[in-house]
């Protein structure tokens, strides 16, 4: 039978104590675990090759034999009834380059330790691989809370788009990630957030900002403006002398807020003023007369 190097198939070196045995074979476990790769031979024939290497490594007495004698580390009680090593050729020392192995893995394994650890081997319960969803959203989608339905690894989970979510918040779904194997629990399903960047209202957490724009009459002699908010538009009152940049707030016109019902941001309402373009020459001589007037009075 030729040389298996459990060490090269765990990924680690001879000197690896026994945590880091257990880290790297929980590490690869998952990595090449079938449920994740159900089509693919390769990773299931892995897969068991590491059990097999973790059931010889994790053993300290079983360990020492293999490190001692290499392929014919099960016969190690015999050879030392008979006082004497094994060629050196086939020990593990001389061994560790091999390039491979051949037979079914799983067949030398239970050969080696019978039925019981062959079956503890296979009873070894691992948790299912975390999985992670994005879900593309607008504003409007989460001014209040909703259901919807996603599919995620070919099954529909629903799930409740909180009021107030923010872009790139993560949440997690308990249990709906892969499968266990061997009865080992679920994994967990994680979704991001990704909302897209609204034309009108710019967000910052649960308050929102708006540009509005009012002409220059309305700025100097006061008036009213329609306000497009989230829920509808309302009417305010520009106050004369309006300056450019002038901010007001509308309290409670904001966002929700993650998770406290009936709660909203805040509403910063942001003029701009429009000049008048292409004046009439009534326009510009009323103009003219306003800047005579004006400068006069600062005289």
């Amino acid at each position: 039978m030729q040389f298996i190097d459990y060490y090269k198939i765990l990924e680690i070196p001879k000197t690896a104590d026994e945590a880091a045995i257990k880290k790297a074979y929980r590490r690869l476990a998952r990595k090449y675990h079938p449920d994740l790769s159900p089509n693919d031979p390769e990773a299931e024939k892995k897969f068991k090759q590491l059990n097999e290497a973790n059931e010889v490594l994790s053993n300290p007495e079983n360990r020492k034999k293999y490190d001692q004698y290499g392929k014919d580390w099960k016969h190690a009680e015999e050879f030392e009834k008979a006082g004497h090593q094994p060629n050196q050729s086939r020990s593990a020392g001389s061994q560790q380059s091999s390039s491979g192995f051949s037979g079914d893995f799983s067949d030398f394994f239970q050969s080696m330790y019978g039925e019981q650890a062959s079956s503890r081997s296979q009873q070894s319960r691992f948790r299912g691989q975390d999985l992670n969803a994005e879900l593309h959203l607008i504003l409007k989608d989460v001014l209040s809370s909703k259901k919807q339905t996603l599919t995620v690894n070919g099954k529909n989970i629903r799930i409740t788009i909180p009021a107030g979510v923010e872009n790139g918040q993560v949440i997690k779904i308990s249990g709906h990630g892969s499968p266990g194997s061997n009865r080992g629990p679920n994994g967990n399903l994680y979704i991001t957030f990704l909302i897209a960047d609204d034309p009108v209202f710019k967000r910052d957490g649960s308050n929102i900002y708006i540009t509005v724009n009012i002409d220059l009459y309305t700025a100097l002699l006061g008036g009213e403006a329609l306000i497009g908010t989230l829920d509808g538009k309302v009417k305010m009152k520009v106050p004369p002398e309006t300056q450019p940049g002038l901010k007001v707030k509308l309290k409670g016109k904001g966002m929700p807020v993650y998770k406290k019902e009936g709660v909203f941001g805040d509403l910063y309402v942001t003029y701009a003023v429009t000049l008048p373009v292409n004046l009439s020459d009534k326009e510009k001589e009323l103009f003219t007369e306003l800047s005579k007037i004006s400068s006069h009075e600062k005289n």
